[in-house]
């Protein structure tokens, strides 16, 4: 299911608004977060830019005029902690060209935050794994190893909510650095010899307390290094087909890693993944100043974002399928168990989402235009969760694996969503309207699951799967009809050319 770190996260060809250019206050350039603070010029607001902005008539930012379409991408390694330095650095898409997922990598920050993404990941998946199987070998107790998987989940939603302000009130990179060298430290204190249990519990639900400030910044970050709009999107997607497909592979090779090492050892693997992820970061990406306005570094800048009805109807639809989605996988070992496919079974059915959601995103963003993928957010999200309806059935392993994948699929609307958001949410509040949209999808699927596995206890788990179909479809459906009515520009169909060219639509500086 799509990240949170998962869940689980079209690139527009327009030059994202210009970085504010402040010299940060004199002493402050060594303090561990905060970088050109109060010096910044505020970034300049969206005034007069639309919901559905049209790519041909965004202006190119200032200096960007005179810089060949394709610069060359050996760029000054970036500065030490001094002076932020804004703009996207690297190769860069000129408006008239279609960005693409292989143009991603022509921006050397990308490459680096793609990276560090692939090495946090190593240290999330097999830490995932590792320590359930070392509490159960020192207790025995199938709660406590149930409860070591559930606080990966269980504090996503405290720490989104509370570390959101932190999102936009410092420089990403040292936030993006911070939280890695966190993580690092609190596995790290895990392979003391003779730690409690209580210990381990512990220091698990504090790395994913932060997790989702890390994925937030992250993702906001994608729209100052990316070169438009279409980019951050595709960038969006490409770190999510990566958790996804991690998922798919991740437990399966760590638990043949578990063969041959102890899970102590595979923790030492844990930290160098975080360990490497943030000397990427730290080498890779250039400091820029934080996103948010002196005024706006307050914990109300919260409770503004969710003050707007747009926002909060597009946070809905991002929760609101995978909520439904991961009923499924909730319900693959009594499902399979039914069947009598045994562990086999249960590993495909636990598959078949995510390789249809690597599948659907990677034929939305590589075969369809920016445009084409917002016109199919509202109709891919309100039948997503249909196929599910064939568990009433009762069906073979073959054809449950089927609709599951093809449900999966329908995950590619994620794509369009992403630049509706980006667009919705004011430019100061992004990383923390982004942070809280990763902390609600994944404390959203936790709730899922339980959910389904309540159910479960009432009914046959292939009812509980078709029951979820049918009412994850009709909640949907509400959603879906209510962000068409908020979106709606000017009576045109939402994503249409003439929407996208219709003018103020939305005003990032707009009362809420």
């Amino acid at each position: 299911m799509p990240e949170a770190d998962r869940p689980s996260g079209g690139v527009r060809s327009a030059p994202p608004t210009p970085e504010p250019t402040g010299t940060p206050p004199p002493g402050d350039s060594a303090h561990p977060l905060h970088a050109a603070d109060e010096a910044a010029t505020p970034p300049p607001g969206d005034s007069a830019h639309p919901l559905h902005a049209a790519d041909e008539a965004a202006t190119p930012p200032p200096g960007d005029s005179a810089r060949p379409p394709h610069a060359a991408d050996a760029a000054t390694p970036p500065p030490g902690d001094g002076p932020a330095v804004p703009g996207p650095a690297g190769k860069a898409t000129t408006p008239a060209e279609k960005a693409t997922y292989g143009s991603l990598f022509r921006v050397r920050e990308f490459r680096a935050v793609f990276a560090a993404h692939v090495l946090s990941l190593l240290g999330t998946v097999v830490a995932g794994l590792a320590l359930p199987v070392l509490i159960y070998q020192h207790t025995s107790s199938p709660l406590l190893t149930a409860l070591t998987f559930a606080l990966g989940f269980l504090p996503n939603a405290v720490g989104g909510v509370a570390l959101a302000p932190v999102a936009d009130r410092f420089a990403a990179r040292r936030v993006l650095v911070a939280c890695d060298l966190f993580s690092a430290a609190g596995v790290a204190l895990m392979l003391l010899p003779h730690a409690h249990v209580a210990l381990l519990l512990a220091l698990r639900a504090a790395v994913a307390f932060v997790q989702p400030l890390f994925t937030g910044v992250r993702a906001a970050s994608l729209g100052a290094i990316l070169p438009g709009q279409d980019a951050f999107v595709l960038g969006r997607s490409l770190i999510r087909v990566v958790a996804q497909s991690a998922q798919i592979v991740g437990n399966a090779a760590t638990g043949l890693l578990l063969v041959v090492v102890t899970p102590r050892t595979a923790l030492v693997l844990t930290v160098a993944g975080f360990l490497g992820s943030a000397l990427l970061l730290r080498t890779g990406t250039r400091l820029r100043p934080p996103l948010a306005r002196a005024a706006a570094r307050t914990t109300a800048g919260t409770r503004r974002l969710l003050a707007d009805r747009k926002v909060r109807a597009l946070l809905l639809l991002c929760w609101l399928p995978p909520t439904f989605a991961v009923v499924p996988e909730a319900l693959a070992a009594p499902y399979a168990d039914g069947l009598g496919a045994g562990p086999a079974g249960v590993g495909l059915l636990l598959a078949a989402g995510p390789v249809g959601s690597v599948v659907g995103e990677l034929a939305v963003g590589t075969l369809l235009r920016p445009a084409a993928r917002e016109r199919l957010v509202l109709p891919l999200a309100s039948v997503l969760l249909l196929p599910l309806l064939v568990f009433l059935l009762h069906p073979a392993l073959p054809l449950a694996l089927a609709a599951l994948c093809l449900s999966g699929m329908g995950m590619g609307y994620t794509l369009g969503l992403d630049r509706w958001f980006f667009d919705a949410a004011p430019e100061e509040l992004r990383g923390r309207a982004l942070t809280v949209m990763t902390a609600g999808l994944m404390s959203a699927q936790g709730l899922g699951m339980a959910a389904g596995g309540a159910l479960a206890e009432f009914l046959p788990a292939h009812l509980a799967i078709m029951l979820t179909g049918v009412v994850g479809t009709v909640c949907v459906a509400v959603n879906a009809r209510n962000v068409r009515r908020l979106l709606r520009g000017f009576d045109r169909p939402v994503g249409s050319r003439r929407a996208e060219a219709a003018q103020s639509v939305v005003r990032s500086d707009r009362p809420c």
